[in-house]
């Protein structure tokens, strides 16, 4: 009986569809909102590695980058967990891709559009039972008035459920693959194992293939997905402690305010500005420790951006004031 690896870990991910493109087109052609006469016969791999023209400009990497037979290029990334960052990521990468089609003198209309698809094991629209995310640029006013060129599409694995999409049978054993297959799995459904793309792609998932160096950096990659998510947790306990200390504060200066300004009016406007003040403060300086730790846990400036929402230069900052950089 084999064991399995997830497939939602970078280097297993990778490894199938950034190495295996028919295993991409068959997973793109089944996600994607493509037209039925313009789904993708060919791909090639592009580099994901999506350096600058200007030095001085942002360096970026995706996980998987393609260009198809009609010239769409399709930026495909795998996301453990929500960040606010993550869909500005999606759609600084996909925007890069699409301006840097052109050559200096080169007519627009040899465009071609860029999709950026984001598979999330996590749930950032809570207000939702939706899991399927489609974005385009339209007119508001008439929303089948669409400027072509980008196009996103998020997919939050949590809240798939079959049932929801019966008529696309390849996107539904695609989707469950990723949102089935893990660490745990002895056992694989039947109609996943008997279609032949989901069948090669978890024989590329049994452990046995992969070398022990192979199976450090996947147990790495957990590792830094454990201290990520802790710290995104950490934050948002910074906020609810910043909101109990604001509460204290505001009472404390509303009551004092109050004998002189009238009691309902000075505790009012004390607790307004105390939960702002307070919740301000308290974040900043919890926050402050998180990223102190991720760095001390040798994270990245732009791992440490997903959770911390601050800019490269803030971030940069606050090491140098703590002598680490």
């Amino acid at each position: 009986m084999p064991c399995y690896l997830d497939p939602k870990n970078d280097l297993i991910f990778k490894r199938i569809f950034g190495e295996h493109p028919h295993l991409l087109k068959s997973f793109l052609n089944a996600v994607m909102p493509l037209p039925p006469d313009c789904r993708i016969e060919s791909l090639e791999y592009l580099s994901p590695e999506q350096v600058p023209e200007n030095p001085m400009r942002k360096d970026s990497i995706v996980d998987v980058k393609c260009r198809d037979n009609h010239g769409r290029q399709f930026i495909v990334e795998m996301q453990m967990y929500w960040g606010d960052l993550f869909r500005s990521r999606l759609v600084f990468n996909a925007s890069k891709a699409y301006v840097r089609q052109l050559d200096r003198g080169e007519s627009y209309h040899l465009l071609q559009p860029v999709y950026g698809l984001g598979i999330i094991n996590d749930v950032f629209d809570h207000k939702s039972s939706e899991f399927y995310h489609h974005y385009q640029t339209i007119n508001k006013g008439n929303t089948n008035d669409i400027i072509p060129g980008l196009e996103f599409v998020l997919v939050e694995l949590p809240k798939f459920k079959p049932e929801k999409w019966e008529d696309r049978k390849m996107a539904v054993l695609w989707l469950r693959f990723l949102q089935e297959v893990d660490d745990e799995t002895r056992n694989v459904s039947s109609d996943l194992s008997e279609n032949a793309d989901i069948r090669e792609a978890l024989n590329l998932c049994e452990e046995s293939a992969f070398t022990s160096n192979e199976l450090e950096i996947y147990d790495e990659h957990w590792d830094v997905i454990r201290t990520l998510k802790g710290l995104a947790e950490s934050a948002d306990v910074a906020e609810t402690k910043g909101r109990a200390k604001g509460l204290k504060e505001g009472l404390e200066k509303g009551l004092e305010k109050g004998l002189k300004e009238g009691i309902k009016k000075g505790v009012k406007e004390g607790i307004k500005e105390g939960i702002k003040e307070g919740l301000k403060k308290g974040r900043t300086e919890e926050l402050e420790k998180n990223i102190l730790t991720a760095h001390q846990n040798n994270l990245s400036i732009e791992q440490i951006q997903a959770f911390s929402n601050l800019t490269q230069e803030h971030i940069l900052e606050i090491l140098k004031r703590n002598k680490l950089q």
